[in-house]
């Protein structure tokens, strides 16, 4: 599985004056995208952490296309890049409920050993779940 879908409800905070989605809030969509990526291969985020793994992101392009409103339904499409090493990248694409696509989208983390707070290779029990 190197692509995942996931719903979001655009909330009434997540607006701005102008009535769309403040563009701070996409950083947010995309992790949640990725942690729904994560939950569907089976990898949990929290776990991996517990074991001394985390991912900063390291590098986040956005770009605009169309607004997203209140109480839009949008899909954000997550796929993986490339064979993680010691990074590992995204790229997605929203949509809102009509199809049309809004925002396009690359994420680029970094795998970290929080003991020794250094990169690191990809953990093996995720290349395995990818099939590398």
């Amino acid at each position: 599985m190197k692509s995942h879908s996931t719903c979001v409800k655009v909330r009434y905070a997540e607006t701005d004056q102008m009535g769309v989605v403040y563009h701070g809030n996409y950083a947010q969509y995309l992790e949640i995208a990725r942690i729904d990526w994560l939950d569907a291969l089976g990898i949990s985020y929290r776990k991996m952490e517990e074991e001394g793994v985390m991912l900063p992101v390291y590098e986040l392009k956005i770009k605009f296309k169309k607004s997203a409103k209140f109480d839009d339904r949008l899909t954000i499409v997550t796929q993986l890049k490339r064979k993680p090493g010691v990074r590992i990248e995204f790229t997605y694409e929203i949509f809102n409920q009509h199809d049309e696509l809004l925002t396009e989208a690359e994420t680029s983390l970094i795998f970290m050993d929080m003991e020794k707070m250094k990169p690191m290779k990809c953990p093996a029990e995720l290349l395995e779940k990818l099939g590398y």
